[in-house]
């Protein structure tokens, strides 16, 4: 009995040659439409235009050609029901068992800049996702490709029939997560184009929530070997490895916050990273200099810690960073010289951020308990001009300019945080204590263990000091200004603490929990 193929694909790419092995290997007969049966007829294949199988022309700019009953009809004819069989007879409908359809480029169409909304609209296919999912549907029966890199699996399984069925059925779950994303782009897009959006989408926060992202990688594990993980979505757009083992999970998470943090500051700047949480940061005129800064407070931390700079990383850098075990290292170059360094270390991760450092995202998602909560990202970085000095002493030019540094920085520990910082340096980090002023204490014992004076120091708290003891363990180490958010309750006992011991204090008005 002879085999029907369909096929109608905007991405063109090996498509006559599968044409061909299916023709002359596996005998099957071509039907097609548009350009696709152009192609195959300028490639010698022999092929039959879809409207002269259905005997109804292509019509309306081609919005209608393959919605017909001898197409959908041949796609969900179930070949074990008699009915179904003799209604095919009936009507004179050709069983078609082969299906290859890719999509109109609706999601490379709405990403080009100042794109019209007529083209947008122009690029929704409908007749490919109709036969798609009828193929899909009756998998036992139809092969079907929505993807070209599935061409080679699909004409191995042919020369060897035993293994089609398995290979339809995962054809099958593929071409539903293809036009599962398809739709979902499609529904963003027209969110987003809403003149008058509803109230719930405000803020890109519409009343579904739908997320489809192609998986990138699989992971050899997650936060730990006995948990599975892989990797969805575009990182790898972002970022490129030079060197070293595949990235893990952890490691993921530690390239996207160094990545933020680092795109804060704008001077030569290197930040050192321990799960996800800076353990040392400087800026400088250059880097080797910012790295002195940043490796200075703490010099125990950054072992397998993750290392990111935000200029070229030449060979002085590598000569010195290339002394301590480093799980990660990430710059937007590397000269040929530290290229050379670094090869001596296989296992060293060297990562390219191609799209630049602090790479932008709109909104973060995080799973909870039977759903995912959505944010925007926290990008707002206020500015001097908007704070304000609560204390009877102003602080000085440079005590402004630290408070400044150290605000950036701790936006990126994890809450409670507390920065010490003089000039553009970190001097003590204290992260993720259940007490301020415990976090206070662990800043003052590192910057101890690293023989860094904090006299004169700056002390930057991401949120409200609810108590007035977290201030006066600063005063007590020797900052002589503080900067926080404000807002406590107990606002006025932390300004008399601070104006009782000399320092200078501003409320920026804004916080930067990090949970």
């Amino acid at each position: 009995m002879e085999k029907l193929a369909l096929l109608s694909v905007s991405d063109k790419r090996g498509l006559v040659e599968f044409a061909t092995a299916l023709v002359k290997q596996h005998g099957y007969r071509l039907l097609s439409t548009g350009g696709t049966a152009k192609l195959l007829a300028e490639a010698k294949l022999p092929v039959t235009e879809v409207s002269a199988h259905t005997g109804f022309p292509e019509m309306m700019e081609g919005r209608v050609k393959t919605l017909h009953p001898k197409i959908h009809g041949g796609l969900l004819c179930r070949r074990d029901k008699a009915d179904h069989l003799a209604a095919a007879k009936q009507h004179g409908i050709d069983l078609i068992d082969l299906v290859v359809v890719n999509l109109y480029p609706f999601e490379q169409t709405v990403a080009k800049p100042h794109v019209e909304f007529e083209e947008a609209i122009e690029n929704i296919d409908i007749g490919g996702p109709s036969m798609l999912r009828s193929a899909a549907k009756n998998h036992e029966s139809v092969t079907v490709v929505c993807d070209p890199a599935d061409y080679d699996p699909v004409l191995a399984a042919l020369a060897e029939p035993a293994k089609l069925s398995e290979l339809r059925r995962k054809l099958a779950l593929k071409v539903f997560q293809r036009t599962g994303a398809y739709d979902t782009a499609i529904a963003k897009y027209l969110e987003g184009q809403q003149a008058e959006p509803d109230l719930e989408a405000l803020s890109g926060f519409p009343a579904n929530f739908s997320l489809s992202l192609k998986k990138a990688q699989s992971l050899r594990y997650g936060e730990n070997p006995h948990q599975k993980a892989a990797l969805y979505g575009t990182f790898h757009e972002h970022f490129s490895q030079l060197q070293g083992k595949e990235l893990s999970y952890n490691n993921i998470l530690d390239i996207t916050a160094a990545t933020y943090l680092i795109g804060e500051f704008e001077r030569p700047t290197v930040a050192i990273l321990k799960h996800t949480n800076p353990c040392g940061v400087g800026s400088a005129d250059t880097l080797l200099e910012a790295w002195e800064k940043a490796y200075a407070t703490d010099r125990q931390a950054p072992f397998g810690g993750i290392i990111i700079v935000n200029n070229t990383l030449d060979g002085a850098l590598a000569k010195i960073i290339s002394e301590i075990f480093t799980e990660v290292i990430i710059a937007p170059r590397f000269s040929d010289e530290a290229r050379q360094i670094f090869g001596k270390k296989k296992n060293l991760r060297l990562m390219i951020a191609k799209e630049g450092l602090g790479a932008d995202a709109l909104q973060e998602v995080r799973s909870v308990v039977g759903g995912v909560l959505v944010q925007d990202r926290d990008r707002s970085m206020e500015k001097p001009a908007g704070w304000k000095v609560v204390t009877k002493r102003q602080p000085t030019a440079e005590e402004m300019a630290a408070m400044l540094f150290g605000w950036k920085v701790g936006k990126h520990v994890k809450s409670n945080a507390i920065v010490y910082c003089r000039g553009e340096q970190t001097l003590g980090i204290g992260a993720g204590q259940m007490a301020r002023v415990d976090s206070s204490r662990i800043a003052v014992w590192k910057a101890g263990e690293a023989k860094l004076d904090l006299k004169g120091s700056v002390v930057a708290s991401e949120a409200l000091f609810p108590f007035a003891d977290g201030l006066i363990a600063a005063a007590e180490a020797g900052a002589t200004s503080a900067i926080q958010p404000g807002g406590s309750v107990r606002d006025e006992e932390v300004i008399k603490a601070a104006d009782e011991r000399g320092l200078a204090m501003v409320f920026t008005g804004v916080r930067h929990f990090k949970h």
